[in-house]
């Protein structure tokens, strides 16, 4: 006599295999009925189906490839500039002797921070958001709806928010001597390519036709900042090393990190949906590429403004709000959660996120007011 428990597990066991089987069926039924046409085909139609075929086979494992690949990244590259090493402003001259009678002028670390986070984003990563299988989505669906392959897309989206809103500040008060000089034209230029629209691939809709790419327009704005360095290197540029325009640059930044905030703020209250909120991953790694954009153009900003953080004895109080930047950017999670805040299972990365974008936030404010001592 088969005992009734097991008998019960056998049925079990049996229909979980059938439920599974039916849906691997319901899953390939389209592609076998797709192979059944295909097979009826003539060998021309055939060729060219295949070839189109092999054709989107490649686009999306170079997709899957590109989407998962983060070259170069790290959290320490500002390290690599050895900014704390220079003694000198931005624009300010350098001692003759030490250039053997020739005349020179330091560099804008941020104009080289800025074009190298460019150069990052787009020469040594491919940028996501207009790639044409990241245009087309998920069946039809936004990447940034799903849980998949689009973590690095908002990273690169939020390095390039830093980047737009550096180059404004370059343009409007940084490279010029405000109400005495014009612009830089090399500024502006840059300035306008890094405003492009980031989604634009080859062709477009609005209006149809060949469209010039988002990357090129960015691979713009890097030759432009460079020109700019190098003219300024060679004392034929202008950057105003000021309190005031320090003032209001970091004035500009924590605005701008005070607006992500925000935004982590009301996705963490209402869609603490746990590890199923497939939007918290996009907000998450946004607002972690905005502050890996911005650790490295404030420690360029020490080095540019040497002269006023030292007259202001804000040595202290710049490294530590370097500190704040750089701790948050060691909270990498392999998936983003947004759990409730009191939640004892499910973590809440965005609310640990938040934390410290609000501490940065709060070194900036410091900082601004002992500026206006």
């Amino acid at each position: 006599m088969v005992n009734p428990i097991v008998e019960f597990v056998t049925r079990i066991f049996q229909w979980i295999g059938r439920a599974i089987g039916m849906a691997i069926a319901w899953l390939c039924w389209p592609f076998v009925l797709a192979g059944r046409w295909y097979t009826r085909r003539g060998w021309i139609l055939r060729i060219v189906v295949g070839l189109a075929i092999l054709v989107l086979i490649g686009l999306y494992a170079n997709f899957f490839w590109q989407t998962q690949r983060w070259t170069n990244f790290d959290p320490d590259y500002a390290a690599k500039y050895s900014l704390k090493d220079r003694q000198l402003s931005a624009g300010e001259p350098a001692p003759a002797q030490a250039t053997a009678g020739q005349k020179t002028c330091a560099r804008s670390a941020i104009a080289d921070v800025t074009a190298d986070l460019v150069d990052f984003n787009v020469n040594q990563n491919q940028w996501i958001s207009s790639m044409i299988l990241y245009k087309l989505g998920f069946f039809g669906l936004d990447w940034d709806s799903t849980p998949f392959f689009d973590n690095k897309a908002s990273f690169q989206r939020g390095i390039n928010q830093a980047a737009r809103r550096t180059s404004v500040e370059l343009v409007d008060t940084l490279g010029r001597v405000r109400g005495t000089s014009q612009v830089d034209s090399d500024l502006q230029d840059a300035r306008g390519a890094l405003q492009f629209d980031e989604y634009t691939w080859y062709l477009g809709w609005n209006p149809p036709g060949p469209k010039t790419p988002t990357p090129s327009y960015y691979r713009t704005a890097i030759k432009k900042l460079r020109a700019f360095n190098s003219r300024l290197a060679a004392c034929q540029a202008t950057f105003d090393a000021r309190a005031d325009n320090l003032i209001q640059f970091i004035d500009r930044i924590a605005n701008d990190i005070g607006s992500t905030s925000a935004i982590l703020k009301d996705r963490a209250e209402n869609h603490n949906n746990g590890w199923f909120d497939t939007r918290a991953d996009d907000r998450f790694w946004f607002a972690y590429g905005q502050l890996y954009g911005y650790y490295g153009m404030l420690t360029a900003a020490e080095a540019d403004f040497d002269d006023v953080i030292k007259e202001k004895k804000l040595t202290t109080l710049w490294d530590d709000m370097e500190g704040q930047l750089r701790s948050a950017l060691r909270i990498q999670p392999f998936i983003v959660a947004n759990g409730r805040e009191d939640g004892w299972i499910v973590p809440s990365h965005l609310t640990t996120m938040g934390f410290y974008i609000l501490r940065v936030r709060s070194n900036l404010v410091d900082i601004k007011a002992v500026l206006q001592q």
